[in-house]
């Protein structure tokens, strides 16, 4: 048989194991192995290329950090404390709660940069809280889903990360623009909140207290601190990405050791209502031993351990495919649309598609280095359609159906993946729109760039 048809073979062979339940990163591995098999590649080349790609990828090393960030401000309770100030402020609207949900995805976000991490604590924290508060708790469960979906859009970002390394642009530059569009799509999902809960009723509804707001916010100061922190620094260059990331984990750590024996020493824990919680109380989060930090950097060891094979993996699977010739082909199909929106929303929609069945990262490593040259040739400026991309990758995380995010609601939640969909549609129609306001209007992405 010749080449192609092998190739062909392998690549439905693969479709059918990753439709079965095998995990991507042993989708690719297999895809990759096998077509270098048939295109006379040795396997010592494939070794040598996975390894090269954390050689030169020292932009990389904030991935792991980053998500450390997020099981530390987890464990010391500075997660707990954004969230409370966000129900303080919005818990006097129909669908509140929800609306605290979405905002404390947001904060969450800005200093864990991972959708998934971000999905999973504010769904382990507040679900509950939403279901005991009248909620439905397929609504509440698509909440965390969706809320998730700006942990790769809003500073400091994992993927932006992966993509500016990629593609050769200023990591710093992807984070500044990012925070806008991140920004409207915490307003839209919170927008779609209130709708929703307004048609229905649902959500008990608390007194609007500046006494409690004001408690709250100086509950939160070591998490506003932490982002006010990151995004200082990035913007105005006095650390790198990777510097940022190692700074706030040194915050993070420094902060839960520091608050545990003081809240003890106050009689008090993560278990006292914010309402009863001293002022002096309030200055510091519930904390950490140091014994029990192994056990958090062992649990973010484990998810960059998925993270990084599945980045090399990719690399290598984009490399094999430009030998084959698919960059070619596929830019030449967008190219042909001809003009600059024909151009666009035909890149965007290859994006959406790939993000229903693949995660944020592979689709990045494959699809970046292919669409963005397109875009770059009919004057789409490299930072936006990175933003464009990414907030397009970020949809496909509750898109059916593989919606990642949908799969972490589940489990952290105990709601059927299927019960989600219903709910988690009406905020993807609402974040739809926000990315085609994004595409649309450059300034969204690019205001906040001196240089652009």
């Amino acid at each position: 048989m010749e080449d192609g048809t092998w190739i062909t073979i392998i690549s439905l062979a693969v479709t059918m194991l990753f439709m079965l339940g095998v995990p991507v990163l042993l989708v690719i591995l297999y895809w990759v192995v096998g077509c270098s098999f048939v295109m006379g590649l040795t396997l010592d080349n494939t070794g040598a290329e996975l390894l090269n790609v954390f050689n030169k990828g020292f932009a990389l090393l904030a991935m792991p950090l980053f998500i450390l960030t997020g099981d530390l401000i987890n464990k010391s309770g500075i997660a707990r404390r954004l969230s409370d100030f966000a129900y303080s402020c919005l818990g006097w609207l129909r669908g509140g709660l929800a609306m605290a949900a979405v905002g404390a995805c947001g904060l969450f976000a800005a200093i864990s940069g991972s959708n998934s991490a971000t999905t999973a604590t504010i769904g382990s924290m507040l679900h509950p809280e939403m279901v005991k508060g009248g909620y439905d708790e397929r609504f509440s469960a698509a909440t965390a889903a969706a809320g998730g979906t700006v942990g790769i859009i809003i500073p400091p970002s994992i993927i932006f990360i992966v993509y500016g390394f990629l593609m050769n642009l200023p990591i710093s530059e992807l984070f500044v623009a990012g925070i806008i569009p991140g920004t409207l799509m915490v307003f839209a999902m919170m927008a779609t909140a209130f709708i929703v809960c307004s048609i229905n009723g649902w959500g008990y509804l608390i007194r609007l207290e500046i006494g409690r707001v004001i408690k709250t916010a100086i509950g939160a100061w070591l998490g506003f601190f932490a982002i006010g922190l990151v995004l200082w620094g990035i913007y105005t260059g006095k650390f790198s990405p990777t510097e940022a990331a190692g700074v706030t984990v040194g915050f993070c750590i420094i902060v839960g050791l520091i608050s545990f024996p003081l809240n003890r020493i106050m009689g008090q824990d993560a278990d006292t209502p914010v309402s009863e919680k001293s002022t002096a109380s309030m200055l510091v989060v519930e904390g950490f031993t140091i014994r029990e930090i192994p056990s958090i950097v062992v649990r973010s060891a484990q998810i960059t351990g998925i993270l990084a094979p599945l980045i090399a993996v990719s690399v290598v699977m984009q490399q094999i495919l430009s030998l084959l010739g698919a960059q070619s082909v596929i830019g030449g199909f967008v190219t042909g649309m001809g003009g600059y929106y024909p151009v666009l929303f035909t890149a965007m929609a290859i994006v959406f598609v790939a993000g229903m069945i693949l995660e944020s990262l592979p689709v990045t490593i494959i699809l970046a280095p292919i669409l963005a040259p397109v875009a770059a040739s009919v004057g789409v400026d490299p930072v936006h359609f990175s933003v464009i991309f990414l907030v397009g990758a970020s949809i496909g995380f509750i898109t059916p159906p593989y919606g990642l995010n949908l799969y972490v609601a589940s489990g952290v939640t105990g709601v059927p993946y299927f019960r989600l969909l219903r709910y988690s549609t009406m905020y993807l129609f609402s974040l739809i729109a926000v990315w085609l306001l994004v595409a649309m209007i450059p300034e969204l992405a690019l205001a906040l760039l001196p240089n652009r």
